[in-house]
């Protein structure tokens, strides 16, 4: 173009020089006025020399142009080389973390699928819930005897053999193994139905036994049966939550198997093969293949086939593998699947904190029914304060969720490359 528009002006300029000599040299010979002379001449060298300045003029304009347009061009094709190695180096950066991020979160929902609380806080709160235990300074079975020997035998159970079966029948009945077995109601509380139904019972053949001594027996009985109930209510609220917290977390690993599905079909790793295994199992497994030193391998193996000389060529290696963009434009998924690990994780911990207050209003309740001294249920709530906080810190320093948000924090998931 530029070689082309300076050969057209060259020869537009040749032309005219030749035509203005030619004029010249037919101009016929003749004695003129020297002033007259002077006044012909000047005004046609004058606009010869315009013309000509005009047209060098232009040859360096256009010159000039085109080589404007020629650094424009180089501009954009570097340009466009760089935003190649820009939207690689993204995409393999995120790739890279994102591997790391998968083996993280499968390592920590697994974590916290397995917690309940802890040993020490188990104990605890059993041996509570025990009517053999004097936890509280008493022992919820001996207590039941002394109300039937006093409150419905009136101090009399040694005085009759009738009498003495009533109270060896409701040892055989707090002894019984079956109590043990029962999961909607606490030992406590199904013990305590069952002795009062036996008394119940008894009374219909005993004319001692009336239902005025009845109702006083279940006054004083209520004052155990209200503050196990609480502590029934602590530790079915507890559990019912935990179980939603897992059945959450179950969900929440059925997600990421399918990413991670997703992200190894792209590109082109052997899919996890699951079988009968749990999804943590098989992860476990595919980790083996599927970690981020691996990851950095496939990239290092990709760089140098798409290399020519010394060179990669980036826009080569992003046109012939779109499945690099699919993954990257789909780690925003992964993401939120991250966040929501932590809602439940912290969802953990305010259960917990939950599940503290009601063992604690339980534990107040026993000693404003004046079933222990308050220097007793004081000392208990301090243990139980000091078991949940080593329960947290715990749990905190095994899935160490700070880990996760750090190699989260590097996924740049909002750039889609298209």
């Amino acid at each position: 173009m530029h070689l082309k528009s300076m050969m057209r002006y060259l020869t537009l300029l040749l032309i005219f020089l030749t035509g203005f000599q030619l004029a010249n040299a037919q101009e016929p010979t003749k004695v003129q006025d020297p002033n007259n002379e002077l006044k012909t001449v000047m005004p046609q060298v004058r606009a010869a020399d315009t013309t000509l300045r005009r047209i060098v003029d232009e040859l360096q304009r256009i010159t000039d142009s085109d080589k404007q347009n020629s650094n424009a061009i180089q501009g954009l094709l570097q340009g466009r080389e760089i935003d190649n190695i820009t939207k690689y180096e993204l995409i393999r950066n995120n790739i890279v973390y994102a591997s790391e991020t998968y083996y993280l979160l499968n390592k920590k929902i697994i974590d916290l699928k397995s917690r309940t609380t802890t040993n020490n806080l188990d104990v605890f709160i059993t041996s509570l819930n025990n009517p053999e235990s004097k936890e509280l300074g008493f022992s919820l079975s001996d207590r039941i005897v002394e109300l039937v020997e006093k409150v419905v035998l009136k101090g009399k159970a040694d005085k009759d053999e009738k009498n003495g079966k009533i109270v060896e029948s409701t040892k055989s009945i707090i002894a019984s193994p079956i109590f043990q077995s029962f999961t909607s109601l606490t030992p406590p509380l199904a013990i305590a139905n069952s002795v009062m139904n036996f008394l119940h019972s008894v009374s219909v053949n005993n004319k001692e036994i009336n239902q005025k001594t009845l109702k006083e027996f279940e006054k004083e009985l209520n004052k155990y049966v209200v503050y196990y109930s609480a502590l029934n209510d602590a530790n079915q609220k507890f559990e019912y939550g935990l179980n939603f917290n897992k059945d959450q977390l179950n969900l929440l690993h059925d997600n990421l198997y399918d990413h991670i599905m997703f992200t190894a079909s792209a590109l082109k790793y052997q899919l996890p093969q699951r079988g009968n295994k749990s999804i943590g199992e098989t992860l476990n497994d595919f980790f083996f293949d599927f970690k981020k030193e691996k990851v950095v391998v496939f990239f290092n193996d990709l760089e140098t086939k798409y290399t020519k000389g010394k060179k990669i060529d980036y826009e080569a290696l992003l046109r012939e593998n779109p499945n690099l963009k699919e993954v990257n434009n789909q780690l925003e998924d992964l993401i939120l699947q991250t966040k929501r690990f932590e809602n439940l994780y912290n969802e953990y911990f305010t259960l917990l904190d939950s599940y503290y207050g009601k063992v604690n209003s339980s534990l107040k309740i026993a000693q404003d029914n004046g079933l222990a001294d308050k220097s007793v249920i004081d000392a208990k709530q301090g243990e139980f304060r000091n078991l949940k906080d080593e329960a947290v810190k715990e749990i905190q320093a095994s899935i160490n969720i700070k880990e996760l948000y750090n190699n989260t924090d590097k996924i740049k998931y909002r750039y889609r490359i298209f």
